[in-house]
């Protein structure tokens, strides 16, 4: 049996991906995108309460919750997941 995939693996594993989240979608006519300016509000279709979605390009990958960080990342954003999609077959 040839091994020689292995290493490939391994190295494959390493490679960073970008993890797009969403938080909502808005859907503004022409007129009113035109007429944004600083200190608009733009709503969105979600609630705050509703979870956020991860995406690797197109494909959902998870979803979770938005969270304030703690300790030495104080103030930055991070996601508790609360739920993964099966990804075994593959991204």
């Amino acid at each position: 049996m040839d091994d020689t995939s292995a290493p490939a693996n391994g190295a494959l594993q390493r490679v960073p991906i970008e993890i797009t989240i969403s938080v909502g979608r808005a859907r503004p006519q022409v007129r009113d995108l035109m007429r944004l300016r600083r200190d608009t509000v733009l709503p969105l279709d979600r609630r705050v309460s509703d979870p956020v979605e991860l995406f690797v390009g197109e494909r959902l990958i998870a979803r979770g919750e938005l969270q304030e960080l703690d300790g030495d990342k104080a103030g930055y954003l991070g996601v508790r997941l609360t739920e993964v999609i099966d990804m075994s077959e593959g991204i």
